[in-house]
Parts: structure tokens; sequence; C-alpha cells
């Protein structure tokens, strides 16, 4: 069309019909780009509200100089968390999986506790379990402040909860970020991927702060703090001189270095017995004008 309009090679296309039509492109394309930006946007509240939170929880424990009664909370709510699961409410003892919980609170809690025999007791129930637990656990930890001090098991007990949450949320962000990658694929099945992206997302975040809990309680009941033994002194240095000739040490004794180096011997005499210590590239004393090692340190 343009070259039966006349239009030559080489000359600018300017028209009206093509400048709007090239202003329509870039609307559509603007405000593609725009719809791209503000869906993301949404996606990335949904962390920023997680990141809130913990960033929250986080400067008030750096706050704290004793978090004993956070770590007493994490390991009552965990316990509660186990019986729940092996103990259905409203259930009878017989109906108890008494076996799996003595098993998981001996590897998650590292506690021999006789459950299966607690539950042959006649008019036991599911809170009494869950108090004897729970008493035996609070008194390993309580072992441990009297055998390491209160000081040292508080600051341990900080330790342990910010390098766990710290571990346990960069992992969590890496999890967001791959959920996001393949979220897209519920659109095949008429889903709002956006909405999937926010449930799949709160549950990953509870449980984050289960795994919190349960890593922080496991690590705490079993950890045993070992003294550092005292750093031993190195012997005393001594240098020597290898002959690069015959690879002979040319010192009977080990050559003490002072701070101004080897005494030197008189550099003005003729004999070059009286010279002393020369380094080999350093001039030779007889007034040559060569290096040492090309001239009298060569006869050496």
């Amino acid at each position: 069309m343009l070259t039966k309009l006349g239009l030559q090679e080489g000359e600018a296309i300017v028209h009206p019909w093509i400048n709007k039509a090239l202003e329509k492109a870039q609307q559509k394309v603007e405000a593609r780009n725009f719809d791209i930006r503000k869906n993301l946007l949404k996606y990335d509240d949904v962390s920023n509200d997680q990141r809130k939170v913990i960033f929250e929880q986080r400067i008030d424990l750096m706050r704290e100089t004793d978090v004993s009664e956070t770590i007493a909370d994490m390991r009552h709510a965990v316990i509660d968390e186990m019986v729940t699961r092996h103990i259905p409410p409203n259930a009878y003892a017989e109906q108890w999986d008494t076996e799996g919980l003595e098993n998981e609170v001996r590897e998650a809690l590292g506690l021999q506790l006789p459950i299966q025999n607690w539950a042959k007791e006649e008019g036991i129930a599911d809170d009494e379990v869950k108090e004897r637990i729970t008493r035996s656990a609070d008194e390993v930890m309580a072992g441990k402040v009297a055998k390491y001090g209160t000081e040292l098991m508080r600051y341990v007990e900080k330790s342990v909860l910010m390098q766990t949450l710290d571990h346990l949320w960069r992992e969590h962000l890496v999890m967001l970020e791959h959920l996001r990658q393949v979220v897209g694929l519920r659109g095949f099945a008429q889903r709002d991927p956006l909405n999937e992206y926010k449930s799949e997302a709160f549950t990953l975040f509870e449980a984050l702060l289960g795994r919190l809990r349960q890593m922080v309680s496991a690590q705490l009941l079993n950890i045993e703090i070992q003294e550092r033994p005292p750093e031993q002194q190195l012997p005393e240095m001594h240098a020597s001189h290898i002959d690069a000739t015959t690879g002979e040490d040319d010192a009977a004794q080990p050559v003490r270095l002072t701070s101004g180096q080897q005494a030197k011997g008189d550099r003005t005499s003729q004999n070059p017995s009286d010279w002393g210590k020369v380094g080999r590239n350093e001039p030779c004393p007889c007034g040559s004008g060569k290096k040492f090692k090309n001239c009298h340190g060569g006869f050496a």
C-alpha cells in the first residue's frame, strides 16, 4: 500500500493511519503489562503479610533476654498435638494408639516413657497422659538448667530459637517461589490461581510454625553442652638457614631471630671470616659490586 502511495526507500513513514494504529497497539501492550504487574503484586502481598508476622515476632524475640516461657509454650503445644493425634477425643482406652504415641515421644522429644503401661491403668484419661508427658519434659529441661546454669541455658534457648526460625523461613520462601511457578496450572481446572496460592501459602505457613515448635523443642530436650578445652600454646618457633648448594643446615644450633635480625660482622675487613652472615643477594663486602652469591658466596 505504501509503495502504491509513492513511498520511496529510506523515506520516513508519516501517515495518520499508521500513527493511530501504533498508538492503539502501544496502549494495548501497556495495559497488558499493567495487568501482569498488578497480578504479581497480589502474589507479593501474600508473602509480604507472612513476612510481617515473622519479622515482628523475630524483633520481639531479639529484644527479650529470657525466652524460656516461649520455649515452654512451644514444648507444651507440641505435646498437646502429639496426644491429640494418637488419642482422639471421647475415645476409649482400647482405641488409643499408645504405641505410636510412645514411639513419637521417644523419637521427637527423646523421652523414654512407659505410655503403653499408663494406658493399662484403670480410669486413666487422655488429660492425665498429656500431663505426665508434659511434667517429664519440664523435669528434663529443669535438669539441664541445674546442670549448665540458668544464664547459659537462656543463651542457648534464644540461639536455638533464632537460628531455627531463620532456617525455616528461608526454606519457606523457596517453597513459596516454587508454588508461584506452578499454581498457574490450576487455571486449567477452572480454579483461580490467586485464591489457590493464598490457600496453599497459608497451609505452608501453618506448617512452618508447627515445624518450628517441633524442632526447637526436640533440639533443646536433646542438647548436650560441652565446654571447649583451653587452647594449647604453640611451641617457640626458631629459624635456621639451609644452604641452597648443599641442602645442609649451615648452623649447628637453631638461629634465633631478633628484631634487628642477626648482628652483622665487620664488613670492612678483607677477611671473609669476619663478615658474619651475608645474604646471598646482598652486595659482596669485598667491594667488587657483584652480589655475594656471584662473588665470594659462590666459593663458600
